[in-house]
């Protein structure tokens, strides 16, 4: 398409932009704090030209063919930072301080599917090392609940986590009430090796539970460092 010397009516728009033949150019999101890539759309000039006045993030939907504002049903709204071009000005980066979450499932980033070896959407993680340290495990947890919305979202046949969301919000507490009986169980017995693998039953079920609701595990952590922050000696 060109420049876009025609379209005064967005003036803020750099008139050396390459638009598309559609009138769009595509924008990569990234959380500017941890450099984290949110997401990927598209915006029109009219869509650059809102976001560029309000510091809000707008974008042009191909499949609604409107213009929309990024959280204007779920409030996670993008507070626009910074806006790039690449060298051929035909894309853009955003960086921008993300509300809650970018991606419809609820989870932080649109990429949270990971394309394994063989090529195959969904497989199995692999389980952590032994000698994992603190930093893996807490990875393996962010992991396994990427894992979670992708099946909620998917809903592949033959899911264990699917048939729990199919089964409803129900089913998924009553399947936590017997992980903690479980849990309760093995520590009474006083058998090590049984209560880790019964709590790591009852941690899976309490993130499956959050994805139930859109919550991140992220949000956990940070009540409890809330919590921490206030009132120390509570968990000393």
């Amino acid at each position: 398409m060109g420049d876009l010397g025609e379209m005064g009516v967005n003036a803020n728009v750099p008139g050396d932009l390459r638009f598309d033949a559609n009138g769009l150019i595509p924008a990569v999101v990234q959380d500017i704090r941890n450099g984290q890539v949110l997401m990927h759309a598209y915006m029109n000039a009219e869509a650059l030209d809102r976001t560029l006045q309000t510091g809000l993030a707008h974008y042009y939907s191909r499949s609604r063919q409107c213009l929309w504002r990024k959280g204007e049903e779920s409030g996670h709204v993008q507070l626009v930072r910074e806006i790039f071009c690449d060298c051929d000005a035909d894309t853009l980066l955003l960086k921008v301080d993300q509300e809650v979450a970018a991606c419809h499932t609820g989870n932080r980033s649109c990429f949270f599917r990971r394309l394994p070896a063989h090529g195959v959407w969904g497989e199995e993680i692999s389980r952590p090392s032994e000698t994992a340290s603190v930093e893996t495990g807490l990875e393996v947890l962010a992991t396994v609940h990427a894992t979670i919305l992708d099946r909620k979202a998917v809903g592949p046949e033959g899911s264990y986590v699917a048939s729990l969301f199919a089964r409803g919000r129900e089913h998924i507490l009553r399947k936590i009430l017997e992980e903690s009986a479980e849990v309760l169980m093995a520590s009474k017995d006083g058998d090590r090796s049984k209560l880790i693998y019964e709590m790591a039953d009852l941690w899976f079920h309490t993130l499956v539970l959050l994805a139930e609701h859109g919550i991140r595990p992220e949000e956990i952590a940070q009540e409890l460092a809330r919590r921490a922050g206030k009132r120390k000696a509570d968990y000393a």
